[in-house]
C-alpha cells in the first residue's frame, strides 16, 4: 500500500525535474552549482587570488565529479552553455573540466567566506548581474557554498547543483535540486 502511495510522488518529482532541465534549455533558468570536491574548508591563511597553489584545489575525485557533470548536462541537451566560474581555480576547474566550452570569470560568483559581511551586496549584484544578460543560451554558474546558501538558503554539498528560475530574485524559485552526478 505505501509503495502505490509513494509512486505518484515520485513520478510528480521526475516530471517537475524534466520541466526545470526544460527551462534551463530554454534559457528560462539558470544552473547553479557548487565546485565540486576541493577537500578542506575555506582557503589556507596565504591564500592568493590567480595563485593555485596558494589555494585549496579540487580532488582528482572533484575532477571526475566535474567530467560527470559535463556528461550530465550534455545528455541533457546543454552542449555549449554561457558558462561562468567564481574565479577561485577549485571553480575554475570545476568548470573547465566539465569540457563544455569557454569559461568566464565572473567576480559575483567569487566566495566571500573570509568576508561573510560582503555576502549581501555580492549576492545583489550577482542577480543585477544575472538579470541583466540577454536570453538565449543556457545558463551555467559555478560557485561556492557560502555564494549558494545566501542566495537560496540551502547549503549544498560539494557538485551539487540547483535549477533556479530566470529572471533571478532575492528569493530565487527552486526548480529543481540535482544531486552530484555519479
Amino acid at each position: 500500500m505505501l509503495a502505490l502511495l509513494l509512486a505518484p510522488l515520485w513520478a510528480l518529482a521526475a516530471e517537475q525535474e524534466e520541466q526545470a532541465w526544460q527551462a534551463l534549455r530554454e534559457g528560462r533558468a539558470l544552473l547553479i552549482l557548487r565546485h565540486t570536491t576541493a577537500p578542506g574548508t575555506g582557503d589556507p591563511a596565504h591564500f592568493q587570488l590567480g595563485n593555485c597553489s596558494t589555494q585549496r584545489n579540487l580532488s582528482q575525485q572533484g575532477r571526475e565529479e566535474a567530467r560527470r557533470w559535463g556528461a550530465l548536462l550534455r545528455s541533457q541537451g546543454i552542449g555549449r552553455p554561457r558558462l561562468f566560474s567564481s574565479r577561485w581555480c577549485r571553480a575554475l576547474d570545476t568548470a573547465r573540466e566539465m569540457g563544455l566550452g569557454t569559461v568566464q570569470p565572473l567576480p559575483a560568483l567569487d566566495s566571500f567566506f573570509a568576508l561573510p559581511g560582503n555576502g549581501s551586496e555580492q549576492t545583489s549584484q550577482l542577480i543585477r548581474t544575472i538579470n541583466l544578460m540577454p536570453p538565449g543560451e543556457p545558463l551555467v554558474l559555478v560557485s561556492h557554498q557560502v555564494n549558494i546558501t545566501a542566495l537560496t538558503r540551502i547549503f549544498p554539498a560539494s557538485g551539487e547543483g540547483l535549477i533556479l528560475a530566470l529572471p533571478l530574485r532575492a528569493a530565487p524559485q527552486v526548480l529543481a535540486r540535482i544531486a552530484p552526478p555519479r
